[in-house]
Protein backbone atom coordinates (compact mmCIF):
# COMPACT_ATOMS: atom_id res chain seq x y z
CA UNK A 1 0.00 0.00 0.00
CA UNK A 2 1.35 2.91 -1.41
CA UNK A 3 0.24 6.60 0.69
CA UNK A 4 -1.26 6.69 3.71
CA UNK A 5 -4.23 9.29 3.58
CA UNK A 6 -7.63 8.51 3.80
CA UNK A 7 -8.01 5.78 0.66
CA UNK A 8 -4.34 4.18 1.53
CA UNK A 9 -5.98 3.75 5.54
CA UNK A 10 -9.25 2.78 4.22
CA UNK A 11 -7.43 0.05 1.77
CA UNK A 12 -4.79 -1.45 4.31
CA UNK A 13 -7.83 -1.44 6.91
CA UNK A 14 -10.02 -3.56 4.47
CA UNK A 15 -7.21 -5.95 3.49
CA UNK A 16 -5.88 -6.25 7.22
CA UNK A 17 -9.58 -6.89 8.45
CA UNK A 18 -9.77 -9.61 5.62
CA UNK A 19 -6.54 -11.06 7.26
CA UNK A 20 -4.56 -10.35 4.56
CA UNK A 21 -0.48 -9.36 5.47
CA UNK A 22 -0.20 -5.79 4.34
CA UNK A 23 2.99 -3.34 4.27
CA UNK A 24 2.19 0.37 4.10
CA UNK A 25 4.46 2.82 3.06
CA UNK A 26 4.48 6.77 2.91
CA UNK A 27 7.03 9.30 2.09
CA UNK A 28 5.67 11.33 5.38
CA UNK A 29 6.55 10.52 8.80
CA UNK A 30 3.41 12.08 9.87
CA UNK A 31 1.37 10.38 7.83
CA UNK A 32 3.13 7.03 8.84
CA UNK A 33 2.24 7.96 12.49
CA UNK A 34 -1.47 8.43 11.94
CA UNK A 35 -2.11 5.63 9.74
CA UNK A 36 -0.74 3.59 12.76
CA UNK A 37 -3.55 4.60 14.94
CA UNK A 38 -6.11 4.82 12.09
CA UNK A 39 -5.39 1.81 10.28
CA UNK A 40 -6.19 -0.66 13.26
CA UNK A 41 -9.17 1.87 14.49
CA UNK A 42 -10.69 1.22 11.01
CA UNK A 43 -10.11 -2.55 10.99
CA UNK A 44 -11.50 -3.19 14.43
CA UNK A 45 -14.24 -0.64 13.50
CA UNK A 46 -15.43 -3.75 10.99
CA UNK A 47 -16.06 -5.98 13.38
CA UNK A 48 -18.71 -3.67 15.67
CA UNK A 49 -20.76 -3.70 12.16
CA UNK A 50 -20.53 -6.58 11.43
CA UNK A 51 -18.71 -6.69 8.55
CA UNK A 52 -15.01 -8.56 9.94
CA UNK A 53 -15.04 -11.27 12.51
CA UNK A 54 -12.67 -10.34 15.78
CA UNK A 55 -10.36 -13.23 15.33
CA UNK A 56 -9.45 -12.79 11.17
CA UNK A 57 -8.91 -8.44 12.03
CA UNK A 58 -6.74 -9.27 15.13
CA UNK A 59 -5.06 -11.87 12.67
CA UNK A 60 -4.72 -9.23 10.27
CA UNK A 61 -3.31 -6.31 12.15
CA UNK A 62 -0.62 -8.55 13.14
CA UNK A 63 0.55 -8.83 9.72
CA UNK A 64 0.30 -4.88 9.36
CA UNK A 65 4.26 -3.63 9.04
CA UNK A 66 5.03 -0.04 7.71
CA UNK A 67 7.60 -0.03 5.09
CA UNK A 68 10.99 1.27 5.53
CA UNK A 69 11.02 2.21 1.82
CA UNK A 70 9.69 1.50 -1.65
CA UNK A 71 11.66 -1.16 -2.61
CA UNK A 72 11.02 -2.92 0.76
CA UNK A 73 7.20 -2.02 0.54
CA UNK A 74 6.72 -3.78 -2.90
CA UNK A 75 9.72 -5.78 -3.77
CA UNK A 76 7.51 -9.20 -3.16
CA UNK A 77 3.86 -7.85 -3.05
CA UNK A 78 1.09 -9.87 -5.07
CA UNK A 79 -0.59 -6.77 -5.54
CA UNK A 80 0.44 -3.01 -4.99
CA UNK A 81 -1.97 -0.08 -4.42
CA UNK A 82 -1.18 2.81 -4.76
CA UNK A 83 -3.59 5.73 -2.71
CA UNK A 84 -1.16 8.62 -3.01
CA UNK A 85 -2.26 12.45 -3.47
CA UNK A 86 -4.46 13.06 -6.69
CA UNK A 87 -1.45 14.75 -8.92
CA UNK A 88 -0.44 13.08 -12.54
CA UNK A 89 3.40 13.82 -12.58
CA UNK A 90 3.77 12.40 -9.15
CA UNK A 91 1.56 9.44 -9.57
CA UNK A 92 3.71 8.69 -13.50
CA UNK A 93 6.97 9.22 -10.83
CA UNK A 94 5.72 6.82 -8.68
CA UNK A 95 5.02 4.08 -11.29
CA UNK A 96 8.00 4.48 -12.97
CA UNK A 97 9.49 3.57 -9.57
CA UNK A 98 7.51 0.78 -8.59
CA UNK A 99 7.92 -1.02 -11.64
CA UNK A 100 11.59 -0.29 -11.24
CA UNK A 101 11.47 -3.07 -7.65
CA UNK A 102 8.24 -5.06 -8.10
CA UNK A 103 8.18 -8.34 -9.15
CA UNK A 104 7.54 -9.53 -12.48
CA UNK A 105 4.25 -10.83 -11.29
CA UNK A 106 2.63 -7.89 -9.50
CA UNK A 107 -0.37 -6.78 -10.29
CA UNK A 108 0.12 -2.47 -9.66
CA UNK A 109 -3.43 -0.57 -9.32
CA UNK A 110 -3.97 2.91 -8.91
CA UNK A 111 -7.15 4.47 -6.65
CA UNK A 112 -7.34 7.66 -8.65
CA UNK A 113 -10.21 8.92 -9.07
CA UNK A 114 -10.79 10.16 -12.75
CA UNK A 115 -7.04 10.06 -14.43
CA UNK A 116 -6.69 8.07 -17.48
CA UNK A 117 -5.12 4.49 -16.70
CA UNK A 118 -2.79 5.91 -20.37
CA UNK A 119 -1.64 9.40 -18.42
CA UNK A 120 -0.89 7.19 -15.16
CA UNK A 121 1.01 4.62 -16.28
CA UNK A 122 2.68 6.21 -19.76
CA UNK A 123 5.96 5.89 -18.17
CA UNK A 124 5.63 2.35 -17.32
CA UNK A 125 6.86 -0.59 -19.94
CA UNK A 126 5.03 -3.10 -18.38
CA UNK A 127 1.50 -1.49 -18.43
CA UNK A 128 -0.13 -4.89 -19.38
CA UNK A 129 -0.66 -5.44 -15.41
CA UNK A 130 -1.41 -1.94 -14.53
CA UNK A 131 -5.15 -0.73 -14.58
CA UNK A 132 -7.32 1.81 -12.21
CA UNK A 133 -9.18 0.01 -9.28
CA UNK A 134 -10.65 3.47 -7.88
CA UNK A 135 -12.74 2.93 -4.50
CA UNK A 136 -15.43 5.29 -2.85
CA UNK A 137 -14.35 6.96 0.31
CA UNK A 138 -14.20 5.19 2.98
CA UNK A 139 -12.79 2.14 0.99
CA UNK A 140 -13.28 -0.48 3.71
CA UNK A 141 -16.87 0.85 3.97
CA UNK A 142 -18.62 1.20 0.16
CA UNK A 143 -18.48 -2.10 -1.63
CA UNK A 144 -17.85 -0.45 -5.30
CA UNK A 145 -14.79 -0.25 -7.25
CA UNK A 146 -14.57 0.75 -10.55
CA UNK A 147 -11.63 -0.74 -12.63
CA UNK A 148 -10.86 0.83 -15.77
CA UNK A 149 -8.24 -0.98 -17.68
CA UNK A 150 -5.74 1.19 -20.11
CA UNK A 151 -5.43 0.14 -24.09
CA UNK A 152 -2.30 -2.17 -22.89
CA UNK A 153 -3.67 -3.98 -19.76
CA UNK A 154 -3.86 -7.51 -20.29
CA UNK A 155 -7.40 -9.25 -19.30
CA UNK A 156 -5.66 -11.49 -16.99
CA UNK A 157 -4.76 -8.61 -14.98
CA UNK A 158 -8.54 -7.40 -15.01
CA UNK A 159 -9.93 -10.72 -14.21
CA UNK A 160 -7.19 -10.93 -10.87
CA UNK A 161 -8.15 -7.43 -9.83
CA UNK A 162 -11.93 -8.60 -9.95
CA UNK A 163 -10.97 -11.35 -8.06
CA UNK A 164 -8.74 -9.63 -5.44
CA UNK A 165 -12.05 -7.32 -4.67
CA UNK A 166 -14.46 -10.04 -4.70
CA UNK A 167 -12.07 -11.76 -1.99
CA UNK A 168 -12.22 -8.47 0.14
CA UNK A 169 -16.10 -8.20 -0.06
CA UNK A 170 -16.23 -5.64 -3.15
CA UNK A 171 -18.53 -5.03 -5.66
CA UNK A 172 -16.21 -4.45 -9.36
CA UNK A 173 -17.37 -2.43 -12.16
CA UNK A 174 -15.55 -2.78 -15.32
CA UNK A 175 -15.51 0.19 -17.65
CA UNK A 176 -15.59 -0.82 -21.41
CA UNK A 177 -13.46 2.56 -22.04
CA UNK A 178 -11.70 5.36 -19.89
CA UNK A 179 -13.53 8.66 -19.32
CA UNK A 180 -12.27 11.56 -17.71
CA UNK A 181 -14.03 11.09 -14.16
CA UNK A 182 -14.74 7.66 -14.71
CA UNK A 183 -18.41 6.86 -14.14
CA UNK A 184 -19.29 7.39 -10.64
CA UNK A 185 -17.41 10.96 -10.67
CA UNK A 186 -19.03 11.77 -14.20
CA UNK A 187 -22.40 11.15 -12.31
CA UNK A 188 -21.79 12.40 -9.07
CA UNK A 189 -20.71 16.07 -11.13
CA UNK A 190 -24.02 15.94 -13.48
CA UNK A 191 -26.33 15.55 -10.38
CA UNK A 192 -24.24 18.36 -7.94
CA UNK A 193 -24.31 20.76 -10.81
CA UNK A 194 -27.93 20.71 -11.18
CA UNK A 195 -28.21 20.80 -7.14
CA UNK A 196 -26.01 23.44 -6.97
CA UNK A 197 -28.16 25.54 -10.01
CA UNK A 198 -31.55 24.70 -8.46
CA UNK A 199 -30.03 26.08 -5.43
CA UNK A 200 -28.40 29.53 -6.55
CA UNK A 201 -31.40 30.02 -8.82
CA UNK A 202 -33.21 30.09 -5.49
CA UNK A 203 -35.30 26.91 -6.51
CA UNK A 204 -35.14 25.65 -3.04
CA UNK A 205 -32.83 25.37 -0.09
CA UNK A 206 -29.45 23.57 0.55
CA UNK A 207 -31.41 21.60 3.39
CA UNK A 208 -34.71 20.72 1.47
CA UNK A 209 -32.55 19.96 -2.01
CA UNK A 210 -30.66 17.22 0.12
CA UNK A 211 -33.70 15.80 1.62
CA UNK A 212 -35.06 15.74 -2.30
CA UNK A 213 -32.27 13.98 -2.98
CA UNK A 214 -31.89 11.41 -0.03
CA UNK A 215 -35.11 10.99 0.41
CA UNK A 216 -36.21 10.79 -2.96
CA UNK A 217 -34.29 9.50 -6.21
CA UNK A 218 -31.55 7.94 -4.02
CA UNK A 219 -33.99 5.27 -2.81
CA UNK A 220 -34.64 3.77 -5.42
CA UNK A 221 -31.34 3.74 -6.90
CA UNK A 222 -29.53 2.55 -4.04
CA UNK A 223 -31.71 -0.78 -4.75
CA UNK A 224 -31.99 -0.62 -8.28
CA UNK A 225 -29.98 2.09 -10.05
CA UNK A 226 -31.62 4.54 -12.73
CA UNK A 227 -32.40 2.15 -15.47
CA UNK A 228 -32.97 -0.80 -13.16
CA UNK A 229 -35.84 1.45 -11.26
CA UNK A 230 -37.40 2.98 -14.88
CA UNK A 231 -37.50 -0.40 -15.97
CA UNK A 232 -39.49 -1.83 -12.88
CA UNK A 233 -41.63 1.16 -12.69
CA UNK A 234 -43.63 0.69 -15.97
CA UNK A 235 -44.63 -2.66 -14.98
CA UNK A 236 -44.93 -5.67 -17.41
CA UNK A 237 -44.18 -2.94 -20.10
CA UNK A 238 -40.96 -2.46 -18.79
CA UNK A 239 -38.65 0.33 -20.07
CA UNK A 240 -40.22 0.25 -23.25
CA UNK A 241 -43.86 1.89 -21.88
CA UNK A 242 -41.41 3.67 -19.70
CA UNK A 243 -40.05 5.91 -22.96
CA UNK A 244 -43.44 5.64 -24.40
CA UNK A 245 -45.05 7.41 -21.42
CA UNK A 246 -42.44 9.44 -20.06
CA UNK A 247 -39.44 10.22 -22.83
CA UNK A 248 -41.45 13.22 -23.46
CA UNK A 249 -41.41 14.68 -20.24
CA UNK A 250 -37.88 13.96 -19.58
CA UNK A 251 -36.66 15.80 -23.49
CA UNK A 252 -38.13 18.99 -21.95
CA UNK A 253 -36.50 18.78 -18.55
CA UNK A 254 -33.11 17.73 -20.30
CA UNK A 255 -33.17 21.02 -22.12
CA UNK A 256 -33.25 22.92 -19.37
CA UNK A 257 -30.58 21.88 -16.92
CA UNK A 258 -27.61 23.72 -16.03
CA UNK A 259 -25.25 23.35 -18.61
CA UNK A 260 -22.34 25.90 -17.01
CA UNK A 261 -18.73 23.91 -16.49
CA UNK A 262 -17.41 26.99 -13.81
CA UNK A 263 -18.46 27.79 -10.55
CA UNK A 264 -17.92 31.25 -10.15
CA UNK A 265 -16.04 32.71 -6.84
CA UNK A 266 -19.38 34.41 -6.06
CA UNK A 267 -21.34 31.39 -6.88
CA UNK A 268 -18.74 29.64 -4.49
CA UNK A 269 -19.27 31.89 -1.79
CA UNK A 270 -23.51 31.58 -2.20
CA UNK A 271 -23.44 28.33 -2.14
CA UNK A 272 -20.75 28.05 0.97
CA UNK A 273 -22.85 30.61 2.73
CA UNK A 274 -26.07 28.91 2.02
CA UNK A 275 -24.45 25.07 3.00
CA UNK A 276 -23.30 26.91 6.36
CA UNK A 277 -26.89 28.44 7.09
CA UNK A 278 -28.55 25.22 6.57
CA UNK A 279 -26.20 23.18 8.89
CA UNK A 280 -24.75 25.12 11.34
CA UNK A 281 -24.85 23.96 14.76
CA UNK A 282 -26.32 20.42 13.29
CA UNK A 283 -23.49 18.74 12.68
Amino acid sequence: MIGAGDIGCGWAALCAAAGWPVTLFDASSRGMERAAIDVPRRARALVALGHATEGMVERGLLELHQGRSLLQTVQDADWVIEAIHEELGAKQKLFHAIEEVAGPETLVTSSSSGIPPTELFSRCRRQDRCLVAHPLNPPQLIPLVELVPGARTAVASVTRAQEYLRALGRMPIVLKKPVPGYVVGRIAAAVWRECIDLVLTDVIAVDDLDRAVSLGPALGWAAAGPHLTYHLAAGDGGVTAFLQQLLASFEGWWGQLATWQRLEPEQQRALTQGVERAYKGKV
